[in-house]
């Protein structure tokens, strides 16, 4: 990923704190700087820079109007004599704001928006818009999030997949109505992270999490061995009638919640603790001989606590069975939790969606744009200690199918 050096002058910085353009205005400067960067990039040459490495010369600059939450920017872009400077800069940034636009402007247009919503999209948008003007942005824009959802999956194989949902509102049929946004994200073989897609369910029942499994499978989704999510019963079965023989980790900070809730308030501090050891313990066998010992202990003061605690034992340590690098990011689903922190910070300006078709829009843009920023990003796990562990428990396995036959 490219980094560039950005130089902030004082009055720009002061401005950010002292009147409404300051946010704009210092964007202009940031934004401006990072592309002429890029055309020295390019060219391989700073301005009036001689080597014999350069590709060509600059020619002046020409205006661009962004749109932003922040106000109007006017960027100056450089002019090559060729004429082929090019910048993904717009297109990457405009099209996580165009489908927050493009909601806001449908609420408008639906009649269902407030006088507020009105205001911000007449600042991001112009003095005026109508349907015509939705339609066209949504031309521009759903193909390229549709096709970024619906992509094939078959040039790599998930090994550890994270399931989550979560709840968002969307207006239907004149009513509002609570419909479940189901996403997926996997660590490749690669080691790579990658949102893998996006569904909407009319709740979190056992049909909704089958019809996103069998979608994900439909676009080759393969190689799955290990699914992360917390224990809703639908997704549960609907997980293991879709991936069968895959291994399900529940989500241990879910679980840790459903424990507390389960437990009296005077105990659970010093009970915690023994809780934390065994699901830190080095290995399976030792997280069985903990739980023994916290059950003698506790079943007397605790004993709904050390009942669901026995129950739910074998899911919330499937973690152990991995080698010890990849628990400390496979034992919960805290990476989604970010990540539905993300979508909740664009959602709480919507409140309420005006229809499926938009909340996909929007949420879809801003998974898109994390994505590209995962997979261009630093690895997010060291993949040879997981292929070599596989291959020692395919031998083992082997093996012990020769004793069974002799």
């Amino acid at each position: 990923m490219a980094q560039y050096q950005v130089t902030v002058d004082d009055e720009h910085l002061h401005g950010l704190f002292n009147g409404d353009s300051g946010a704009a205005k210092l964007m202009e400067q940031v934004l401006s700087q990072v592309l002429q960067a890029q055309a020295t990039e390019q060219l391989q040459a700073a301005p009036y820079e001689r080597t014999e490495d350069r590709q060509g010369y600059r020619n002046g600059s020409r205006p661009h109007t962004l749109s932003t939450r922040v106000g109007r920017l006017t960027l100056m872009v450089p002019r090559l004599r060729n004429g082929d400077f090019s910048t993904e800069l717009f297109a990457r940034y405009q099209r996580n704001e165009q489908a927050l636009v493009l909601a806001l402007m449908e609420m408008v247009v639906n009649g269902v928006s407030t006088r507020k919503v009105t205001e911000i999209t007449e600042v991001l948008c112009g003095t005026e818009f109508s349907k015509s003007t939705v339609s066209q942005l949504m031309k521009g824009l759903d193909p390229v999030v549709t096709g970024w959802n619906e992509r094939n999956l078959r040039e790599q194989r998930y090994p550890f997949v994270v399931v989550d949902a979560l709840v968002l509102r969307i207006r239907e049929d004149g009513r509002v109505r609570q419909r479940a946004a189901m996403v997926a994200s996997g660590v490749n073989d690669e080691g790579y992270r990658e949102i893998l897609g996006i569904m909407l369910g009319d709740s979190e029942s056992e049909k909704s999490w089958h019809e996103f499994f069998s979608w994900l499978k439909g676009r080759d989704l393969r190689g799955v061995d290990y699914v992360v999510s917390d224990s809703h019963s639908g997704l549960v079965k609907a997980l293991h009638a879709n991936f069968q023989g895959c291994t399900w980790q529940r989500c241990q900070v879910h679980a840790t919640r459903n424990l507390r809730d389960a437990t009296p308030k005077t105990v659970w501090p010093e009970l915690r603790s023994g809780l934390r050891a065994i699901f830190e313990a080095p290995d399976q066998k030792k997280a069985r001989l903990l739980l023994n010992e916290l059950t003698s202990e506790w079943t007397q003061k605790a004993p709904k606590t050390m009942s669901l605690l026995e129950d739910m034992f074998d899911d919330v340590t499937a973690v152990l069975v991995l080698p010890e690098r990849y628990r400390k990011r496979l034992r919960t689903t805290n990476g989604m939790e970010r990540l539905n922190e993300e979508i909740r910070r664009r959602e709480r300006v919507i409140r309420i969606f005006p229809n499926r078709a938009s909340a996909v829009r929007l949420l879809g843009a801003l998974l898109m744009e994390i994505d590209e920023k995962w997979t261009t990003g630093h690895r997010y796990l060291e993949m040879a200690e997981y292929h070599a562990w596989c291959q020692e428990q395919a031998a083992h396995h082997a093996l012990s199918n020769v004793h069974q036959l002799c």
